[in-house]
C-alpha cells in the first residue's frame, strides 16, 4: 500500500497496518488499533481501506439495534446486494464481513467499537466465536478486521487477562502523539526555543494544527505571544475549549469536579498523592481512585523515583490540559469576554515559565536522554529515565534530580549512566556542575548504584556560561546539552 502523500510521519504505523493488510495467508485475522482522540486513527484507518480497497464502519453513540442497521445500510452501499441487509444479530454482521474477504485480503474497519460494545457487552464475544480457529468461515476468509477506538481503558481491557477476544488478534497497534522532534517539523518549526514552548501548550497532537488552529503556525519567536492569544487564548478558536471536551468525552469520569480539581493540583506543582490530597484537603485514600481513572484514560502519568521505591509522582500526559489548568482555568471568566486574551496573557507570562514550558522541558530532556542521544554517549544501554530525589544522611539535606538514566543490571547493582539538570531560563555555570558532582557522590556513598561510569548532564534553554563550556573541554564526565542538541 502506498502511503497518502499528505500523511505526515505515522511510517512506523503504516508498516504495520501494510503487512497486516497484506498478508496473503488464508484465515482471517483480527487487529486492534487504539489511541486518544485527535492522534489521527481514523484519517490512518480510512486511507489504508481506500489503500487496499476495503469497508469502514464508523461507530456512533447509538442504541444496539440502531448500530445493527446503520451498519446493514452501509454493508449493503458498499457491496449492492439484490435485497438490503437487515441484520437481528452481529453474528450476521460478522460472517458478512468474512465473506468480504472470500477472494485477497480485504481491510475491514470498525471505528469507535467501544461505542457498540457498550450498547452490546456480548458483542466481543460474538466475534470470538465467529474466530474459532477451525469455524469453515474464518478459514475461508482473509478478511483483515480491525477494531479501533479511543476509550482507552476499554481497549486495553479487550485483549488482557480473561477477555473473550485474548489470544484472536494478530496486532495491537497503538496511535501515540507525535514525539517532540516530529512535532516541530509538523508545525514547521525551526526555532528550537520557540518549538518547545508550541509543543508545552499543544504536544504532538495532529488534529490540533490542521483542524483546531487551521494551520495557524507561529512565524517565528516574536509572533509567538500573538500565536498564543490568537489561538489557544481564542474563543472563536476549537482549541479554546478542547481541553475541557477532553474530559467531557472520557466515559469514566463521572464526577468532573474531582478529576478537574485532582488536574489542578498536579498543574501547580503538587505532584505527589500526598500534596494533591493536601491541596484537596482531604486523604490521601481518597484520591486513590480518581488518580487510578485519570491514569487508566492516559491524562495522568505516574513517574517511580529513581531513587526511592516507595515514592512516585504524577504528571499530566496531555500538555494543553497543563496548560488550561495553570493559564486559563484560575481566569475563565476573563478570556470569555472577546478581546481579553492579549491582557490575561500578558499577565500569566510568568506563570506559563514556570508552571508550563518549565516542567515540559525537564520531560523532553528526560525523552532526549532516553530515544534521542547517541547510545555511545553512554556506559551501556539505557533501560528507563525518571527524575528523584537523592537523600545525604550525612548533612541531612534532599537534592531533587530532573534526569536520571538508569542501565540494564546484569547481575549486580543498577548502572546509573547519567544524572542531569535542566534549566530552562537560568544559564548553567560552575556552581550546577559542582552541585551534580555532589550529588553524585551521595549515590556512590549510598551504594544502591553502580556510578563508575556515571556522566553528568546539563540541560539549559538559555545557555552555558564559559567556565561550564571550559569544564566540559576539561573532563570527559560532562555533557552540555543545549537547545539545538535537543533537535539535532
Amino acid at each position: 500500500m502506498d502511503k497518502p502523500h499528505d500523511m505526515f510521519d505515522r511510517d512506523h504505523e503504516w508498516s504495520a497496518l501494510t503487512r497486516f493488510i497484506e498478508d496473503g495467508r488464508a484465515g482471517a485475522t483480527l487487529g486492534v488499533v487504539a489511541g486518544r482522540r485527535r492522534q489521527g486513527k481514523t484519517f490512518l484507518l480510512e486511507a489504508a481501506v481506500q489503500a487496499a480497497g476495503g469497508f469502514y464502519f464508523g461507530a456512533t453513540e447509538a442504541a444496539d439495534a440502531e448500530s445493527l442497521r446503520r451498519i446493514g445500510e452501509a454493508l449493503s452501499s458498499h457491496l449492492r446486494p439484490a435485497s438490503p441487509f437487515h441484520f437481528q444479530h452481529w453474528a450476521e454482521v460478522i460472517d458478512v464481513l468474512l465473506e468480504l474477504g472470500s477472494q485477497r485480503p480485504v481491510p475491514v474497519v470498525i471505528d469507535e467499537f467501544p461505542f457498540l460494545a457498550r450498547a452490546n457487552p456480548e458483542l466481543p464475544s460474538v466475534i470470538q466465536d465467529a474466530y474459532r480457529p477451525l469455524r469453515e468461515q474464518r478459514m475461508n476468509s482473509r478478511t483483515r478486521l480491525l477494531l479501533c477506538g479511543s476509550a482507552m481503558p476499554f481497549m486495553g481491557r479487550l485483549l488482557s487477562g480473561n477477555a473473550p477476544l485474548r489470544g484472536r488478534a494478530g496486532l495491537e497497534l497503538v496511535v501515540h502523539p507525535l514525539d517532540y522532534r516530529a512535532a516541530a517539523r509538523f508545525w514547521d518549526i525551526d526555532d528550537p526555543r520557540l518549538a518547545v514552548s508550541v509543543h508545552a501548550i499543544v504536544g504532538g497532537t495532529p488534529a490540533y494544527r490542521r483542524e483546531f488552529a487551521r494551520g495557524d503556525t507561529p512565524a517565528n519567536w516574536d509572533d509567538f505571544d500573538d500565536w498564543v492569544t490568537r489561538t489557544v487564548l481564542n474563543p472563536e478558536t476549537p482549541l479554546f475549549r478542547e481541553p475541557r471536551y477532553l474530559l467531557a468525552e472520557e466515559p469514566d469520569l463521572r464526577d468532573r469536579g474531582l478529576y478537574l480539581s485532582v488536574l489542578a493540583a498536579i498543574a501547580t506543582g503538587n505532584s505527589t498523592r500526598g500534596g494533591v490530597a493536601t491541596y484537596l484537603e482531604r486523604k490521601a485514600t481518597d484520591i486513590a481512585h480518581p488518580i487510578t481513572v485519570l491514569e487508566d484514560v492516559g491524562l495522568l502519568h505516574r513517574d517511580a523515583d529513581a531513587f526511592r521505591d516507595n515514592r512516585s509522582t504524577y504528571r499530566i500526559a496531555e500538555p494543553l490540559i497543563t496548560f488550561y489548568q495553570s493559564i486559563m482555568r484560575p481566569v475563565w471568566p476573563q478570556l470569555e469576554r472577546p478581546g481579553n486574551a492579549t491582557r490575561v496573557w500578558r499577565g500569566s507570562r510568568h506563570r506559563f515559565a514556570g508552571n508550563v514550558v518549565g516542567p515540559h522541558f525537564e520531560q523532553l530532556c528526560r525523552e532526549w536522554a532516553l530515544y534521542f542521544a547517541d547510545p555511545d554517549l553512554f556506559a551501556g544501554l539505557p533501560a528507563r529515565v525518571g527524575h528523584g530525589a537523592v537523600h545525604d544522611p550525612r548533612t541531612r539535606t534532599t537534592s531533587e534530580i530532573d534526569v536520571a538514566l538508569v542501565g540494564v543490571a546484569d547481575g549486580g547493582k543498577p548502572p546509573l549512566l547519567a544524572i542531569g539538570e535542566a534549566k530552562w531560563n537560568d544559564t548553567i555555570g560552575a556552581a550546577h556542575i559542582d552541585r551534580l558532582r555532589t550529588i553524585r557522590e551521595t549515590i556512590t556513598a549510598n551504594g544502591k548504584f553502580d556510578t563508575a561510569h556515571t556522566r553528568l548532564l546539563l540541560f539549559s534553554g538559555a545557555g552555558f556560561n564559559d567556565k561550564a563550556r571550559a569544564a566540559a573541554a576539561e573532563t570527559g564526565d560532562l555533557v552540555l546539552v543545549d537547545l539545538a542538541t535537543l533537535y539535532r
